[in-house]
């Protein structure tokens, strides 16, 4: 193979962050090699460097003192990125970074040390940018300005500079990004001696048709153009470009969210049947690998509130918003949607449907197959039967699941009894309804899950899941769902982790849109020590169902097990902005502020999520870990006797009574606890090989002997 350059290389818009340490020159040796290691430590936590990462969609340039990032997904990572360097800086306020962005034509080349790299009229662009700033700054070019200016998100926050002369006498048109938290508001030092007068002004937004131009423009040579570079670590992987790659000035096209359908019954006790066929009708669409589907979770958050659809399409990332009635009396059905183009705020499709309970299944596919043929998706013959399917043919039956599924949602003890109820009665009516089987596992893995074992043991609740599991795969081995039910009963109980991942596998493939399996696998990833393929994983679960309170906060708890404990306390932040007062925020904060020796932190921390929990018996024992590692025994030896009396009215686990053995020192107490929750199957094991508190048992041949039988080392 010839090692020449090409003739003429290939050219792609890259956008470019670059970023230097301000008077780096004057640090001493030693000093410039801890302030750019911890930069460099900084830059490769923050999330948007990880998704480009995994995306292989992210060239990193080191520049000596500093770096450039190359992004070719998406127009807004740069400055995505850069907030999230400037909110870590904080607490390195001896690290005086200035960054600059712009985007613009850069084509592959081959350095000096024969590896593959990039450059181009793009990074030259940033980085005179960039050189117009001091420490703090955040200077964008006009261009990308401009592109962002029509967005809400971003444009309060650009504030014109007016030009600025960089080398050879050129002047350059600058923006200044900043927030009340991070960038610099002062006028760069360059710009006054250059004369530059401040404006202050807010970036003006282009007209509709420019930015449609801008949009589609960009939107083509994102699309068509193929992704060739790679992370070094990545050189010589097989070039693809990424599915999810797409511009944020234009909306990914095919994509869609399903609000929640009105309930026109007269009687309220039919809002199960509703939400079940809104359900129902995203379960179809989300098994289309072409098309972007939102999960059922974050659509939910728009029940019964005004419907600004622009908003509501901008907040979840889809260009269009599916609305819907249902009217249910007797046996008669009446099925309202309309399918909205919320960018233009206008009615693409819209159809009643009066039709018999019987035939409510063809409704639905009919809804799904117009839904798609609008949106011009390719669906392969798989998608095409998967869209067309008929669950079962007793109506009875598919009534009963409705109501399963509604209570299943609302995992609280009672409303899981009574989903397993309808579920049985449903596979009364009907022996063959494999949806049924699979709701019935689903019930019994979020008692088990969730502690509801009153008059019940683990045990049988996980045979009672894998049996229902099993059965539901028999019948129809296309169900995702139930092959995500048998996975996490693989992964939970049994720890059986060739089949577990055979499972998750088995079920994204069939439902690529399925947010619940990609959540669950990245933990099978996480306990794997797979982080950052378990990051990958959330991230793509996140952007299913971006308002997911449980997505959002355990993407935190997977950056607190990956060790990454600032990114895991700002993104509680962002879960917080979601809800104060969900518990695991709170949680997965404390933990993360326990690592770093922050401890009345995380003491306060996990005190407001046993409050907010209502006392969960796990977050008590997490607070009994974190007083014994700061040094308040009695407080640590109370938590550990409350649980211990507790244990005979409710299962403790004795994963939880180690933890706090653990904090206090007492070494023999918890590997013998951690035995005991061995004979339980506590779930809490599977982390046995990632869990930070258990460092100091580690090298000690007995804790290594039960992790072997645990987590065996072949199969990671």
């Amino acid at each position: 193979m010839s090692s020449e350059p090409e003739q003429h290389p290939k050219v792609e818009i890259g956008h470019v962050l670059t970023m230097d340490v301000v008077e780096y020159s004057t640090l001493l040796i030693t000093e410039q090699t801890r302030v750019m290691g911890e930069l460099t430590s900084i830059v490769k936590n923050t999330e948007r460097f990880q998704r480009g990462e995994s995306e292989g969609n992210l060239v990193r340039i080191p520049t000596g003192d500093g770096m450039a990032l190359v992004f070719f997904d998406d127009p807004q990572a740069p400055i995505e990125c850069a907030m999230e360097i400037a909110g870590a800086l904080k607490s390195h306020p001896e690290i005086g970074l200035r960054m600059g962005i712009h985007s613009g034509p850069v084509n592959a080349v081959v350095d000096v040390s024969d590896r593959a790299n990039v450059a181009g009229a793009g990074i030259d662009m940033a980085q005179r940018v960039m050189d117009c700033g001091d420490a703090g700054h955040i200077l964008l070019s006009k261009r990308v300005a401009d592109d962002l200016a029509p967005f809400p998100r971003w444009n309060p926050l650009l504030h014109e500079l007016g030009e600025c002369e960089v080398k050879h006498g050129r002047k350059i048109s600058l923006v200044n990004f900043y927030t009340d938290e991070i960038g610099n508001p002062a006028l760069p030092q360059k710009c006054v001696a250059h004369g530059t007068k401040r404006t202050g002004d807010k970036i003006s937004r282009p007209w509709p048709r420019d930015i449609a131009f801008i949009g589609t423009v960009i939107l083509g040579i994102v699309i068509f153009t193929p992704v060739v570079f790679r992370i070094a670590s990545r050189t010589g992987a097989s070039s693809k470009t990424s599915k999810s790659a797409r511009s944020s000035i234009s909306v990914n096209t095919k994509s869609i969210a399903v609000l929640p359908f009105e309930n026109l019954s007269r009687d309220p006790d039919n809002a199960y049947f509703a939400d079940g066929i809104q359900e129902e009708i995203l379960t179809r669409l989300s098994k289309i690998a072409d098309l972007k589907v939102i999960s059922r979770t974050s659509t939910q958050r728009y029940k019964g509130t005004p419907t600004n659809l622009l908003e509501i399409a901008k907040q979840l990332g889809v260009a269009h918003i599916l609305e819907g009635t249902v009217q249910k009396a007797a046996d008669q059905v009446r099925v309202n949607v309309q399918l909205i183009n919320a960018q233009t705020d206008s009615h693409l499709w819209a159809e009643k449907f009066d039709r018999n309970l019987a035939d409510i299944f063809a409704v639905e596919s009919e809804i799904a197959t117009k839904i798609a043929d609008t949106l011009q998706t390719k669906l392969s013959g798989s998608e095409q039967k998967a869209i067309a399917a008929r669950p079962t043919k007793n109506s009875e039956a598919h009534q009963l699941y409705l109501k399963g599924r509604y209570f299943l949602k609302k995992r609280t003890e009672e409303g899981l009894k009574k989903s397993i109820e309808f579920f049985n009665q449903a596979i009364d009516k009907d022996s063959g309804y494999a949806l049924a089987y699979s709701g019935l596992a689903d019930s019994n893995m979020y008692l088990l899950r969730l502690g509801f074992l009153r008059g019940v043991s683990r045990k049988e609740t996980d045979e009672r899941a894998k049996a229902a599991a099993t059965k539901a795969l028999e019948l129809d081995d296309n169900l995702a769902e139930a092959h995500t039910s048998l996975a996490l009963v693989k992964m939970e109980y049994e720890w059986d982790w060739t089949g577990s991942e055979r499972e998750f596998q088995r079920a994204i493939q069939l439902d690529p849109g399925f947010a619940e399996a990609h959540h669950q696998y990245s933990h099978y990833l996480t306990a794997m020590g797979r982080s950052s393929e378990s990051l990958t994983e959330s991230l793509r679960a996140l952007e299913l169902d971006p308002l997911s309170l449980v997505l959002n906060a355990h993407l935190a708890w997977h950056y607190l097990y990956a060790r990454q404990y600032d990114q895991a306390i700002q993104q509680c932040q962002k879960a917080s902005e979601l809800d104060r007062n969900y518990p695991e925020t709170a949680e997965f904060r404390g933990l993360a502020y326990e690592q770093k020796g922050m401890y009345q932190e995380a003491i306060a921390e996990l005190q407001t999520a046993i409050n907010l929990s209502g006392g969960s018996p796990h977050m008590k024992a997490e607070l009994g870990h974190a007083y014994a590692i700061a040094g308040e025994t009695t407080q640590a030896l109370d938590i550990l006797n409350e649980l211990k009396r507790g244990s005979t009215e409710t299962h403790i686990s004795s994963y939880d009574i180690a933890v706090i053995h653990v904090g206090l020192g007492r070494k023999e107490r918890a590997l013998e606890a951690l035995e005991n929750a061995y004979q339980e199957r506590s779930e809490w094991l599977r982390y046995v090989r990632v869990d930070p508190r258990l460092d100091p048992l580690r090298g000690d041949p007995r804790f290594e002997k039960l992790a072997d039988q645990i987590v065996p080392p072949d199969v990671k």
